[in-house]
């Protein structure tokens, strides 16, 4: 049996080998400073959308009240696209449904149409970007990302559509590959740029998040920590803020550098600025005031950075639960999906439905915006 106790030290140092790689490329991590405050507002101020068996991803609201949300894939959910209707989550769309892979991020343009984005699995798959056109739900766009743009390892988790709809702005967090970048599709030629890939503005820096008490490290060695995810535009199109999970600060460029295919990558990282110290952000939108909004996962907090680049806490509440997703409806109203992360990363489908329901809620910040976003 000599040969069967060769084998095991053999595979004992492989194993070895590959938990030492893996936490050196991804793990350990500070703690991330707390730049949150006591709460402008009160939990009454705040409104239950819906209760849910699984927890939310992301959400868009449009003009009419209409709300999409997915179902967050890290829950392995059977329905991906869903939409509410009476506190009820139905499958969207309920005839001639696409072959979704993993879906999390969706918004509404300016032109009532749906936009769903999916990064297949990590780029394991076909990731993809579809429309819909809310006046009669049929799919009206769809673009497979080649493995240029969308490669292996790649996270397209979420992105924001410009006041015309023809260009979108997509964050590649590449929690896997660890290779970030910002990706620029246009709607209309179906061309696709990858742009600041592991620039210092799309880069997470050596944090770890911790979530109501729990470290989010998976088996103590594979540390959740996403390159750029948060990502928003102002109302007016002109800039494009941006950030890393665990970076300290928002990042921001004018849409016509990032659009200008003339400037090389050197010339387009100059024309990237600091905008402001912020929290660990996950979510993040922006209102018709120059406002940008961002969930703080660590603390259950949406925070407000101003026109002047200094944050307020507008809500902190424990009921908060890794706040994920934002978007504007009408009325003036911000809704926030709550993916209650830390209790569903490698937990078993029992573990999740244990801690239901997931929460969408809604409240009314200093300023309202164009719904969808």
């Amino acid at each position: 049996m000599r040969w069967l106790r060769r084998l095991l030290v053999f595979l004992s140092i492989v194993a070895f080998v590959l938990v030492a790689v893996i936490w050196i490329r991804h793990g350990g991590g500070d703690l991330f400073p707390n730049r949150t405050t006591d709460p402008e507002m009160t939990w009454d101020q705040v409104e239950v959308v819906a209760n849910l068996e699984l927890p939310p991803g992301n959400i868009a609201v449009s003009r009419s009240d209409r709300v999409f949300f997915s179902f967050h894939p890290e829950a392995n959910p059977e329905v991906q696209l869903a939409e509410l209707i009476d506190g009820n989550a139905i499958p969207y769309p309920t005839e001639n449904a696409p072959t979704l892979e993993s879906i999390l991020s969706l918004r509404i343009d300016r032109q009532n149409r749906l936009w769903v984005l999916d990064n297949a699995n990590h780029g394991t798959g076909k990731p993809q970007i579809l429309a819909f056109n809310l006046i009669n739900d049929r799919m009206i766009h769809q673009h497979d990302f080649d493995k240029v743009i969308a490669p292996l390892g790649s996270h397209l988790n979420d992105f924001q559509v410009d006041p015309a709809g023809r260009k979108i702005y997509i964050a590649d967090a590449s929690i896997m590959a660890k290779n970030p970048a910002i990706i620029v599709y246009d709607t209309q030629t179906k061309i696709s740029r990858r742009l600041l890939e592991n620039h210092e503005s799309v880069s997470p820096e050596h944090y770890v998040p911790v979530v109501q008490d729990k470290k989010m490290q998976i088996f103590g060695v594979f540390a959740i920590r996403p390159g750029v995810d948060s990502i928003a535009l102002d109302r007016t199109g002109e800039w494009l803020y941006f950030a890393a999970v665990t970076a300290r600060h928002l990042y921001r460029v004018r849409t016509r550098d990032i659009n200008d295919e003339s400037l090389s990558p050197g010339e387009l990282a100059k024309r990237v600025e600091p905008y402001g110290r912020k929290t660990m952000s996950d979510g993040i939108s922006t209102d018709n005031q120059g406002n940008v909004y961002l969930t703080d996962l660590e603390h259950s907090a949406i925070v407000l950075m101003g026109a002047d680049r200094k944050m307020r806490t507008l809500l902190k509440d424990r009921r908060l639960r890794w706040p994920d997703g934002l978007s504007f409806g009408p009325g003036g109203w911000l809704y926030i999906t709550c993916s209650s992360l830390h209790t569903v990363i490698m937990e078993s489908r029992e573990t999740v439905q244990s801690h239901a329901p997931y929460q969408i809620f809604r409240f009314r910040p200093p300023a309202g915006a164009v719904p969808g976003h």
